[in-house]
């Protein structure tokens, strides 16, 4: 399973929210560049950066931040947060993006994402699934859909999705475990996609668990920010 730490960027600074809240903000490091040279330093081969204020302002704010740790460091990076148009993808990629992850525009403008995952391939865009009561949420997480989790992934899979990011906004920044039953629920349904779990992590047995689920990969937020989980034993797994 990969381990994907997670950077998430507010006014060009690294910080954490707990459950999708930017009030309850809290930064970790005030430059981006020093905390992904770190995790590369332990071993960390991929990295999930997300623009927050590009969420919040449906635009891509802080690609400057991405071209900085891509063109210093050999982190894979997936970005995400804000990506609306077609200049905001042709920005994340020539940023050095490896993959973009598209939640909002997935829900609100369906053909767009659409032609994206044709013209740029399934290897590269991954669908952002974050959800509330299973409900799909948008906007950085500002706005609900009426949207039902489990038939939105399986209608992108059959749209030629492959990576999906599914959030429990519930559960984020709460370290008390991850959505064990929900990626359970997923991937009995959709047995073909390369599921990534995000919310929740707290401690090493969590990515056991979400290893013998059937997780494709783990995004770390709060959990290694706040040193329950060490870089050594992810890099191990």
């Amino acid at each position: 399973m990969r381990i994907i730490p997670a950077v998430d960027i507010i006014e060009g600074k690294c910080v954490r929210l707990t459950k999708g809240d930017y009030k309850t903000k809290k930064v970790y490091n005030e430059h981006p560049l020093e905390v992904a040279k770190h995790f590369e330093d332990c071993g960390i081969q991929y990295l999930h950066l997300v623009d927050l204020d590009g969420a919040k302002s449906h635009q891509i704010v802080n690609y400057k931040i991405l071209e900085q740790i891509a063109s210093k460091t050999n982190l894979k990076v997936d970005f995400g947060g804000g990506l609306k148009t077609d200049e905001d993808l042709k920005i994340a990629f020539g940023s050095g993006a490896q993959q973009i992850t598209g939640g909002s525009i997935a829900v609100k403008n369906s053909k767009k994402f659409e032609n994206w995952i044709s013209i740029y391939g399934k290897d590269r865009i991954i669908l952002g699934a974050d959800c509330k009561n299973e409900k799909v949420a948008v906007s950085g997480w500002q706005e609900d859909s009426r949207l039902e989790v489990l038939p939105f992934i399986s209608g992108y899979i059959s749209k030629g999705i492959q990576y999906v990011i599914c959030t429990d906004i519930s559960k984020d920044g709460m370290l008390k475990g991850p959505a064990f039953e929900l990626y359970r629920k997923i991937l009995k349904k959709n047995k073909t996609i390369k599921l990534i779990a995000s919310g929740g992590i707290s401690k090493f047995d969590d990515l056991v668990n979400l290893k013998e689920v059937g997780c494709e990969g783990a995004i770390i937020g709060k959990a290694i920010y706040e040193n329950k989980i060490s870089l050594k034993e992810l890099v191990d797994l």
